[in-house]
């Protein structure tokens, strides 16, 4: 992915494309946000996914360093935060630029850029946040900035293997967030329905709407460890995780998140292909839910599912095509389909029509 500029992202965002295209580089990206800012390991995640040059568009010969600039809007006004990560012996990122401001919206001009030093492998403006040490910049507009960006979070649950952190107890405290990859589903479920148990049967009925022999969810506590079991209707019998399809354990992670108290929502949500391994009607139900949960937090998703972007309007969609191995992103104009809408296809039909482009 190189060169990519994206504004005005609406509430729902969808984003559709070729295999290969870069949407999962796209939600990579905030995953590696999320590593840098929470809890500096940035140079653990660039381990974990190949290491420096496999992060960058063509290698390092062709792209020496990545950029970012980062625009947050807020009613008080806009933090602007930047950062290049130049590439580095032995295959490895250090920072040769970070920056940030603060424009107030009763300010016409723009606030000038705080620098900080270059050389670093972490993020320093945690440090700056966490400290009122540093001379010359403003510690507050670090942290909330650092607060903000910290409160995007990416969520993927497709490991559902016999290792899947679905399969471990967990700790029953651990239930602030679901994490990103649903291990502590049990710890949340339970918190739900000993604090909020209108909200936890109502969980309960969506999931059994999907699947029928679903009654609820039977977690206990033991030794301060919870496991993730369900009851099945018409029976006294019940199951663990590892007795649980695929599917169906995604579908648990996906409604309980999507049906979160906002206390316990971070601000922007990002779901890579959520469609994975679900029926075609929890698939759009999980969409339905998507466009719910976005009146009050920005979720952007990435999708190869027709069901899933039937669920949106063309004006939430995102194509993202590749040109000579970039990727373009290209927002679509309902009114440039329209003749199509009046007949009475739908987004989802027209993609696969190729009408909206994003096939391989």
């Amino acid at each position: 992915m190189a060169d990519v500029e994206l504004t005005e992202l609406p509430m729902a965002t969808v984003l559709i494309g070729a295999n290969g295209s870069g949407k999962s580089n796209f939600i990579r990206f905030f995953e590696m946000m999320s590593w840098m800012l929470r809890s500096r390991r940035l140079g653990e995640f660039v381990e974990s996914h190949g290491r420096a040059d496999d992060q960058l568009f063509g290698g390092n010969r062709v792209t020496p360093r990545m950029e970012s600039e980062i625009r947050l809007r807020t009613d008080a006004g806009r933090n602007d935060y930047r950062f290049a990560l130049a590439f580095a012996h032995p295959d490895r990122f250090f920072f040769s630029e970070e920056s940030f401001r603060f424009n107030d919206r009763s300010f016409p001009t723009e606030a000038p850029w705080q620098y900080l030093d270059a050389g670093h492998r972490e993020a320093r403006i945690v440090e700056i946040a966490q400290s009122a040490e540093y001379q010359g910049v403003n510690a507050q507009t670090a942290s909330v900035i650092v607060r903000l960006l910290r409160n995007c979070a990416v969520y993927q649950f497709h490991d559902t293997s016999n290792v899947s952190n679905f399969k471990n107890t967990w700790d029953v405290s651990d239930n602030n967030q679901l994490r990103s990859h649903g291990g502590n589903l049990a710890a949340v479920l339970y918190r739900l329905e000993h604090q909020d148990v209108r909200r936890y049967e109502f969980i309960c009925r969506q999931i059994g709407r999907i699947l029928p022999g679903f009654d609820r969810f039977d977690i206990e506590e033991n030794y301060n460890k919870v496991e993730l079991r369900w009851k099945a209707r018409w029976m006294d019998k019940t199951f663990g995780a590892h007795l649980t399809s695929d599917g169906s354990l995604r579908f648990f992670a996906l409604v309980t998140l999507l049906n979160l108290p906002s206390e316990m929502l971070p601000d922007v949500i990002l779901l890579d292909e959520p469609e994975l391994g679900l029926h075609p009607a929890a698939v759009s139900l999980v969409g339905g839910m998507i466009n719910s949960l976005a009146t009050e937090r920005q979720v952007i998703v990435a999708t190869q599912s027709p069901l899933l972007v039937d669920a949106f309007d063309l004006e939430q969609i995102f194509v993202l095509d590749l040109q000579e191995g970039r990727t373009h992103f290209r927002k679509l104009n309902a009114e440039e389909y329209q003749v199509w809408l009046d007949d009475g296809f739908s987004p989802g039909e027209l993609w696969q029509k190729n009408l909206l482009g994003g096939r391989p």
